[in-house]
């Protein structure tokens, strides 16, 4: 199995060791940053699987890396532990508002951190696994958007893929034009059935081989073949 690796991101030099010592004794890569920019610059570089962040940090907060973080397609899905010696609610609301998965507030027992960085990861790879689903050569990566066939890339529009995923997801079920104007375009727009038409078909051509996993349901709309 890959060794993980974990940014741990203190500007106290003592915990910042202590944290990373404990990490690594459980046979995490660690890499370390004492300050806001560090961070950034470090996890915008490195494959990271998990990022220990506190929240008081010279040069660019805690809050500010996570949101900077979080805003970016290929960072935002890194979780993130914020370490803080804040103990108010409000601190806790924001870095959970920010898109924080945990919070350990100082001191604290490098044991619990252990268990909080263990309990993250495995909630992490649960969520990963859950969301990349294959039906025969077809697979569909939902956080990176990408849908494969026999492992070559579909080339999709948002739209396509988003068209895909909604019948794919409820395979074997039928679905109204209705329907499925309303959840992938966002509104109802009944009256315009032919662009649902017009995308199933465009679909299908693109999906090759599976084109016809994809079956019209006379009077009704369409439906993924279980």
């Amino acid at each position: 199995m890959d060794q993980e690796s974990i940014l741990v991101v203190e500007d106290e030099k003592d915990i910042l060791e202590l944290v990373g010592y404990n990490l690594e004794q459980e046979g995490y890569h660690i890499l370390k940053a004492a300050d806001g920019e560090a961070a950034l610059n470090l996890a915008r570089k490195k494959h990271l699987d998990l990022i220990v962040l506190d929240l008081m940090l010279p040069k660019l907060s805690g809050t500010e890396v996570c949101k900077t973080l979080k805003k970016n397609e290929e960072t935002a899905n890194i979780p993130i532990i914020m370490l803080t010696a804040k103990t108010e609610e409000i601190d806790r609301v924001l870095g959970f508002e920010l898109g924080a998965d945990d919070y350990v507030t100082k001191p604290f027992s490098p044991r619990e951190l252990v268990l909080r960085v263990k309990a993250v990861l495995k909630r992490t790879k649960e969520k990963r696994v859950s969301d990349i689903f294959t039906i025969d050569a077809l697979t569909i990566d939902i956080p990176k958007h990408l849908a494969s066939i026999d492992d070559m890339p579909l080339v999709l529009t948002p739209t396509e893929f988003k068209l895909l995923l909604t019948l794919a997801e409820q395979r074997g079920k039928v679905l109204t034009r209705d329907t499925l104007l309303d959840t992938v375009w966002g509104y109802d727009y009944s009256g315009f059935n032919r662009t649902v038409d017009t995308h199933v078909r465009r679909l299908r051509s693109k999906l090759g081989k599976m084109g016809d996993s994809i079956e019209t349901v006379r009077g009704l709309g369409y439906r993924f073949k279980e």
